[in-house]
Parts: structure tokens; C-alpha cells; sequence
């Protein structure tokens, strides 16, 4: 008898078990972390033994690299020592007038929306990214940038911050200002919607074809969980897909233009940080 009940009970936890996976159970969202980037920034900085100091105003994700690399270069990026992040490197730049603090590499949903954590704690007011992305809707030969107004949550981190839901929304505000600061900037710039996944790797044919009917332009890898900590959490955030790629379907894919795409880049940025810039 009791082998029984302990069988029916193990079914019975298996069936909860596959009805509902563990990222959807016990989010307690409106509770407030019991781990937060003010602390480990502070062990950090004990440890490295760095001031307290804040970063720039506006704030800019590179999580392929390529606009650091060339802005380094050209010198016209420094290190910023005080940066007490242990997993990532914050550069200054100056752009006209203004200035932003740049981080490259955070790839991924988890990545980006940690640092996202510590920028804010750390004195961020405008938090811009710009990541590379596969090109789903057929809207001419890539590259080009798409502005993102919501993105399809098809990862993990966005359900530690919100409710379950199709998509994360951009704050339509923010996205309506860049719309038409960009409109006289040459850049090729649609708005719409993309894909966020944390799978790059498993992009089958039916899903792409699904994603495509469903009027989605682009697959990237951070805007769901960044738009989704932007709005838990209040903070302005506004994300670009530059699509940059086919997902290597075609010989002579990932070309980005001049500098590694980073010219184009940097024309975006600097036209978003004159629009936001909080020191002006």
C-alpha cells in the first residue's frame, strides 16, 4: 500500500512537473532580491581596491564588440579604470558635445541584463543597445537596423522580471523619438518587431518560417530581457537590432560595412545620445 501511495505521489509530482517548468514556479516578482548589483559592485570595488565613482549618463551595450574595437583603435574610446564590473570592461567616449559609457561583449539575455543591473546602480540614466541580428522578414540585403518596439520572449530571463507574456514591450515614447531623430540621419532604419532567443544554434526552418508569418524581422538575443527589466524596474532602454546576417544561409554572410559595422553604429548612437543626453 505504501509503495502505491509513494507511486501515485511521484506520478503526480512528475505530471506538475511537466505541465509546468521550473523558470514559471515560485516568481515572486514583486518581492525584492536578496542578491543586488549595489553589493557585488561593492566587493568588487573591495577587492580591487576602486572608489566609488559613476558612470556617464548614457549608457551603450556592443555585445559583438565591433564598435569597441574600432573606437579603441582610433582612439577615440578609454578605459574607465574606476569600472568595477567583474566581468566586463566600460569605455568613455565623447561624441560631439556629449559623451557615453560603452561595453562591449555582453552577449546574451542573462549577460546583458546584468550589466543592464549595474549600469543603473551605478549612475546610468539611458540605456541604448545595438546588437547583432539574423534577418527573418526579407526586407532587402542586410545590413540595415531595425528599431524595436516589442520582442518576442522566447528566452529566459525576461520571466524572472515579469509576468508570463508573448512579448516584451519597448516604452513607446522612447521608441517614438528615436523614430524621428533617425528619420533624417542616413541610416537604413525600419521599426518592428524581433525575435530574442538563447539559442542561436537551433533556429530550425519552421520555426523561422512560423516567426516570419507572425510579421517578426529579425533574431537577436538580448531585447526581450533588457525590455523587460526596463520596464520591472523603470528604467528607459531602448534597443536596435543591426541585421547584419542571413544565419550564414548564403556564401559571403556577417559582412557589417565599414569598420565592422561600427561606423553606421556610431552615427546611430550619436544621433540617440544627442537626443537623451541628461547632461544637456
Amino acid at each position: 500500500m505504501g509503495i502505491a501511495l509513494g507511486s501515485a505521489r511521484a506520478a503526480l509530482l512528475w505530471s506538475r512537473f511537466q505541465m509546468r517548468p521550473p523558470i514559471l514556479e515560485d516568481k515572486h516578482l514583486s518581492e525584492p532580491s536578496a542578491f543586488t548589483p549595489e553589493t557585488l559592485l561593492r566587493e568588487a570595488r573591495r577587492q580591487k581596491s576602486l572608489p566609488i565613482a559613476r558612470v556617464p549618463g548614457v549608457c551603450v551595450l556592443d555585445p559583438d564588440g565591433d564598435i569597441v574595437r574600432e573606437l579603441v583603435q582610433a582612439g577615440r574610446a578609454s578605459r574607465d579604470p574606476s569600472w568595477a564590473c567583474y566581468h566586463t570592461d566600460l569605455y568613455f567616449v565623447r561624441s560631439g558635445d556629449s559623451a557615453y559609457g560603452l561595453i562591449g561583449g555582453a552577449v546574451g539575455a542573462s549577460f546583458a541584463v546584468l550589466v543592464a543591473e549595474e549600469l543603473f546602480a551605478s549612475g546610468c540614466r539611458y540605456l541604448l543597445s545595438i546588437t547583432s541580428a539574423g534577418q527573418i522578414a526579407p526586407l532587402g540585403s542586410p545590413p540595415y537596423f531595425v528599431l524595436i518596439d516589442r520582442a518576442l520572449r522566447d528566452e529566459g530571463t525576461s520571466y524572472h522580471y515579469l509576468p508570463p507574456a508573448r512579448y516584451s514591450e519597448a516604452d513607446p515614447s522612447l521608441v517614438d523619438a528615436a523614430q524621428r531623430a533617425l528619420a533624417d540621419v542616413d541610416l537604413t532604419v525600419v521599426r518592428g518587431s524581433t525575435w530574442t532567443t538563447d539559442a542561436p544554434f537551433r533556429e530550425t526552418a519552421t520555426t523561422i518560417a512560423a516567426r516570419q508569418a507572425e510579421g517578426i524581422l529579425a533574431v537577436e538575443m538580448e531585447a526581450a530581457a533588457l525590455y523587460a527589466f526596463a520596464k520591472a524596474r523603470g528604467q528607459p532602454v531602448l534597443c536596435f537590432a543591426h541585421v547584419t546576417n542571413q544565419m550564414g544561409r548564403t556564401d559571403g554572410d556577417f559582412e557589417k560595412g565599414e569598420g565592422n559595422g561600427a561606423m553606421d553604429a556610431s552615427r546611430l548612437i550619436a544621433t540617440i545620445v544627442a537626443l537623451v543626453d541628461p547632461t544637456r
